[in-house]
């Protein structure tokens, strides 16, 4: 390997483990600071290894000290919160995982699942209340466990309101190309079909991919399981630390949850993985339907109007209708939010009656266009 790179993966390992020491330094909670400690150890065992490497090729090359970038990272941590650090270090894990695994492949050797163990134990240490970080923890990491019943909410809210602004937007812009009422029916329809297919189809996609994914990792790590249970264990005891147990408290709840292979591989979903076997279980099918129908009734609201009344009147019943409708998503939104019940329904009237007056005005000059 080149000299350089060497040295710079070395100079790498040092900052890491440097890191990690400064942060265990400021702990109060001691379970965090012997994790962060013995991740420490072992950046400085792998520093040690790179070294041996370079010195078989410059035999009069020194262990580096921590580097000027690596010491201006702290200080900055100090100042304004040492969440940046976490970043860091979770981006150098996962940089670690990701070069390990892929000389791993380059030599013919078959990956084991256990790459990716430092980064799955340092984002445990992030999401801990415990850890003595100034700041927010990293957002990434901690919408990891969601409420389902809060994302039907979620899906619900935004599917209708997807259906509603869209076709409202569309209706208004054939309806101000002054066309026939059976054309705005027609494009209406095929704006609602169209529109709820896609979302239909897009949401099976987001479901199923995600549970093909996620049954993917469940089948590495049972491999994993089968392969090396011990490894498994101690990378178990390790994670209930850095979340917050002594070690006698995470290492009884290991040993509890290897008492048999499908409490082990259970408790590995569910700590190594975050992974909810209920949500794991939902259907792709029923989330597609479920999404068809929600964007079809938000689209039907401005469309309907057409369906009994010719003209103007038409249209000023399809805009208060769409307003009745767009208020009471924005009403809706507010059990997401907790704002101001007025505050989210005006602001959403305004948001769909802005882009229904764009699409309305761009048809009309486009009407007018033709007409002549």
């Amino acid at each position: 390997m080149d000299l350089n790179k060497l040295k710079g993966q070395l100079q790498t390992e040092v900052d890491t483990a440097f890191l990690y020491d400064s942060i265990a330094a400021i702990q109060s909670d001691d379970n965090l600071t012997r994790v962060l400690n013995s991740l420490s150890d072992i950046e400085k065992g792998h520093a040690q290894h790179m070294l041996d490497k370079v010195l078989k090729i410059d035999s009069n090359f020194k262990m580096p000290l921590p580097s000027s970038r690596a010491k201006f990272q702290l200080k900055l941590g100090k100042l304004f919160g040492y969440s940046s650090i976490i970043s860091s270090l979770a981006s150098i894990e996962k940089q670690f995982a990701v070069n390990l695994i892929k000389n791993k492949i380059q030599t013919g050797e078959k990956p084991t699942g256990f790459e990716h163990n430092h980064l799955k134990i340092i984002e445990a240490v992030n999401n801990n209340a415990a850890l003595n970080v100034s700041g927010g923890l990293l957002s990434k990491f901690e919408s990891r466990h969601k409420s389902v019943g809060g994302n039907a909410l979620r899906a619900a809210v935004l599917g209708s309101n997807d259906g509603l602004v869209s076709n409202m937007s569309l209706v208004m812009g054939v309806a101000g190309a002054a066309v026939s009422n059976n054309t705005i029916l027609l494009t209406g329809i095929a704006g609602l079909l169209a529109g709820a297919i896609s979302m239909a189809l897009g949401e099976w996609l987001s479901v199923q991919s995600s549970r093909e994914l996620n049954q993917r990792q469940i089948d590495l790590e049972t491999e994993e399981l089968l392969a090396s249970p011990e490894e498994e264990k101690k990378e178990l005891v390790l994670l209930y630390q850095a979340k917050g147990m002594n070690v006698v408290e995470a290492q009884k709840l290991a040993d509890k949850a290897f008492e048999s292979h499908e409490t082990a591989i259970d408790a590995i979903i569910t700590e190594e993985l975050g992974i909810d076997k209920e949500e794991l279980g939902g259907s792709a099918w029923e989330a597609s339907i479920a999404s068809f129908v929600l964007f079809a009734i938000g689209a039907i609201i401005p469309l309907y109007p057409f369906m009994i009344l010719e003209g103007t009147n038409a249209i000023f019943l399809s805009v208060a209708s769409s307003i009745v409708g767009l208020f009471a998503i924005g009403a809706a939104i507010t059990l997401l939010t907790g704002k101001s019940v007025l505050f989210s329904g005006f602001r959403q009237v305004g948001f769909g009656l802005a882009a229904a007056a764009i699409t309305y005005g761009i048809g009309s000059l486009i009407g007018v266009s033709l007409a002549g």
